[in-house]
């Protein structure tokens, strides 16, 4: 494989002049930079990317550790993120997890070699330890709030958002709340349990441990919600639901056991997905998108730590 010496002797010109007409240096002669582009050719020379990054100190790609790609919630995420990554002119790599740590602890390798310039995680495994150790070796942002000298940050808020779901079901004159949650652990898990415990307190209301359905993430499990729902004893009058699609996979079964919504059981959403308004469902808007642009600014900026957070909006339709 050719080299930039060979392009140089074969073009009859200095190292130096092939690496100004390869770096588009403005001060090369028509001659010159044609004579190099026509050795490059007969030699069918290639850049050395992995050189260039190593000596420019950058590799245009950033790192995104997600637990799924086809979840709503992290795909509105990704659509912002690549939009602003474009933007940015970086090449996004995503690190599918499905919450396995040593995956993360991969794409965290992967910033200590210099194989990206940052790493967005949109959903962390591991704990702050183990996080906090790799900032030695460049920008780490993470989707959750964390006052952190050393990581950045890009959150909603998250307890706000799910005490005001609660809020708003209450007034509605609703005592016995449910709620469909992705997972039980995590930073954003605990805020909306404390948010639901909280709410019910308000109210003297009573904690139900077989109200809350966990392992929520899609469609067929808003199915198997309905399912576990009618095996109760005493129901809920209504189910706080961590995602649109969940929330629509609850209303379509529902339907087909003729379970009236809202009389007989309540839906409240998030994220404000299509589905969510196709199917009439109430929802707590998330700007998702937005925080999606901001991780990337805050993952390719390695001058200082950024802590953002966003607010939501209740969108009410027919489900509640």
């Amino acid at each position: 494989m050719a080299n930039i010496k060979d392009v140089a002797r074969y073009a009859n010109v200095s190292v130096t002049t092939v690496s100004r007409v390869l770096n588009g240096h403005p001060y090369v002669t028509n001659e010159k930079r044609e004579a190099v582009e026509e050795a490059m050719e007969a030699l069918h020379y290639r850049q050395n990317m992995n050189a260039i990054h190593l000596s420019k100190g950058k590799t245009r790609l950033l790192g995104v550790v997600i637990p799924f790609v086809d979840h709503p919630y992290f795909s509105l995420l990704l659509n912002g993120m690549s939009k602003e990554a474009l933007h940015q002119e970086h090449t996004l790599v995503l690190i599918q997890t499905n919450y396995d740590a040593m995956k993360e602890v991969e794409a965290l390798e992967m910033l200590k070699y210099k194989q990206i310039d940052g790493l967005v995680i949109a959903s962390r495994s591991n704990t702050w330890d183990v996080v906090e150790e790799y900032t030695a070796f460049g920008p780490i942002v993470v989707c959750e709030d964390r006052s952190s000298e050393v990581v950045s940050s890009v959150s909603i808020r998250h307890y706000d958002a799910f005490y005001e779901g609660m809020k708003h079901l209450i007034k509605k004159g609703h005592q016995k709340i449910g709620f469909c949650i992705g997972r039980k652990t995590g930073t954003n898990s605990n805020l909306r349990y404390q948010a639901y415990r909280d709410a019910l307190h308000t109210i003297q209301a009573t904690y139900k441990e077989d109200w809350i359905f966990t392992n929520c993430l899609s469609i067929e499990d808003g199915e198997r919600v309905v399912e576990e729902y009618q095996s109760l004893v005493e129901k809920p009058t209504a189910l706080l639901v961590t995602s649109d699609q969940v929330a629509a996979g609850i209303r379509m079964e529902c339907q087909k056991r003729n379970i009236d919504v809202p009389e007989e059981l309540a839906i409240l959403g998030f994220d404000n997905h299509p589905l969510a308004r196709a199917l009439d469902l109430s929802t707590i808007e998330l700007p998702l998108h937005e925080v999606g642009r901001k991780l990337v600014i805050s993952a390719l900026n390695d001058n200082e730590t950024i802590h953002t957070q966003y607010g939501f909006s209740l969108i009410e339709r027919g489900s509640v």
